[in-house]
């Protein structure tokens, strides 16, 4: 039996401790350790690597990433009543838990690992977002990670992989495929977490590409998707406007109908206008 099996139940664990979901941290326990592992080994072969997890909370995950055979497992708590579970963890598999309490928004988690990496974590749902967001928009491409493992909301998920022509199509889905192959592995119900949230949850599967899917400016691209959906029912002429007078003479260029809406605009075609726009800015 591995040493992290012989760990009390996560539910005597959490009334050990006396452990709360917060609601105000998005916080929500998944004790079906079944499921934990099912996420683990989602993430493909952990031997070898080093692995990153935000918010471990009492430490479902973190116990199946390391029996999952995770060279070293950096986890990233910022609620201090978790520590001492996550101690319990530490103890178990000595030298492997390296727990770190900070904000995973402030934190530059790479200084702590060693490559390959993969990341994986059932992310607390208030941050969930802004941190894919913060992980796509580095400048530095391919980044410190080889492919990421994360638990959203279902409709989150779903705006990740989301197609053009889709209400869910929007700017994190450019983010997204722009830089990696995205999937949604599996759904898991909102029944499986104590407290229940009150949509189901889906795990993310990213890939990095070697290189972005089409060649484009970072900041370019982006300030053109953010601006195009920020105004989505508008047609893209009137939505990316104040960006440049000559805005429309771009998507003439980039072969992008100006009367169409964001949503209706391939990966490809915003890579394209992100090119002739940047030709308009050079001086000269």
């Amino acid at each position: 039996m591995h040493a992290i099996e012989r760990l009390p139940p996560l539910r005597d664990v959490v009334a050990k401790h006396q452990l709360m979901a917060r609601k105000s941290l998005g916080q929500s326990f998944l004790f079906d350790l079944n499921l934990t592992d099912k996420i683990a080994r989602s993430a493909g072969s952990l031997h070898d690597h080093d692995v990153l997890e935000i918010g471990p909370g009492p430490g479902g995950l973190t116990r199946s990433l390391l029996k999952e055979g995770a060279r070293k497992l950096v986890a990233v708590e910022k609620d201090r009543r978790f520590r001492p579970a996550l101690e319990e963890i530490s103890a178990a598999v000595p030298g492997r838990l390296n727990i770190l309490q900070a904000d995973a928004l402030q934190l530059e988690p790479e200084t702590f690992l060693e490559p390959p990496v993969r990341i994986v974590a059932n992310l607390p749902y208030n941050i969930s977002t802004a941190l894919l967001v913060r992980w796509m928009s580095v400048a530095d491409w391919p980044p410190f990670w080889r492919n990421l493992t994360l638990m959203f909301q279902r409709e989150v998920a779903e705006r990740i992989v989301a197609a053009p022509g889709s209400k869910a199509y929007g700017r994190l889905s450019i983010l997204s495929q722009w830089r990696t192959s995205a999937a949604i592995a599996f759904t898991i119900p909102s029944r499986a977490f104590v407290p229940a949230p009150k949509i189901d949850s889906a795990v993310v599967q990213f890939e990095r590409r070697p290189k972005p899917l089409h060649p484009a400016n970072r900041k370019i691209l982006f300030q053109l998707v953010s601006s195009a959906f920020a105004q989505r029912r508008k047609m893209l002429r009137s939505s990316l406007r104040s960006l440049h007078p000559d805005i429309q003479d771009c998507m003439a260029e980039a072969g992008v109908d100006p009367t169409t809406r964001a949503e209706c605009v391939s990966l490809g075609e915003f890579c394209a206008l992100a090119r002739e726009f940047e030709q308009l800015q050079r001086p000269g």
